[in-house]
């Protein structure tokens, strides 16, 4: 890791620190009263940030988008919005992702396939014609080396690129239902995200 990284951690466990110094005076201050809440929402801010710092990768943003059936609206493909916490290279050529509904288990590759989003709709690339069910690819936001389209590489804090999947039939989502996404980055330990589809009132809508 680089000079610019080290700093970064060092500065971010400090701040993490205040935090906690903060929250306990706090909760000291409150005199107990909704002591348990405090405790858990700093409990649960300390895990995001810990986590972040970690795996050296943040989510900006999750979307999925539903297809009508004639039985029921279902989600099949969803597009996770990445950058890297600090400037650092991240070989996306190792990054794995592992789908886990509850029921069962699938891990996705990278088809070595990355194009920049340019005048495309997201949903709408061509790129996903290029796709299985079994694959991910990138749809690049900001690249200014090419590092994610030529090499395979996310390499600067400013990269932003979308992690895209068309998921496998038996993963597909209708409203409520969960899926758990792992990422196992080639830097970093490896990176949850616990989505729901939501109420199908629009065709492309934001996971939490």
């Amino acid at each position: 890791m680089n000079n610019q990284g080290a700093t970064g951690i060092a500065t971010a466990v400090l701040l993490i620190s205040f935090i906690l110094i903060g929250a306990t005076a706090a909760s000291v201050i409150m005199g107990g009263t909704g002591e348990n809440t405090y405790e858990e929402n700093y409990e649960e801010m300390l895990e995001e940030a810990l986590d972040e710092i970690s795996t050296y990768i943040q989510i900006k943003d999750v979307l999925g988008k539903y297809n009508s059936t004639p039985e029921e609206q279902h989600i099949q493909k969803i597009a996770i919005l990445i950058k890297p916490l600090f400037s650092i290279d991240i070989d996306a050529s190792e990054l794995m992702i592992k789908l886990n509904n509850g029921q069962q288990v699938k891990m996705l590759y990278y088809n070595r396939q990355a194009e920049f989003i340019e005048s495309h709709s997201l949903f709408e690339h061509s790129i996903w014609g290029n796709m299985t069910d079994t694959n991910f690819s990138f749809i690049a936001i900001l690249d200014k080396d090419r590092s994610i389209i030529d090499y395979d590489t996310i390499n600067d804090n400013t990269d932003m690129t979308y992690v895209i999947l068309k998921l496998p039939e038996d993963f597909t989502m209708k409203k409520g239902d969960i899926l758990e996404v792992t990422l196992f980055p080639s830097t970093g330990i490896t990176k949850i995200i616990t989505v729901e589809a939501p109420l199908p009132m629009k065709q492309i809508v934001t996971l939490k």
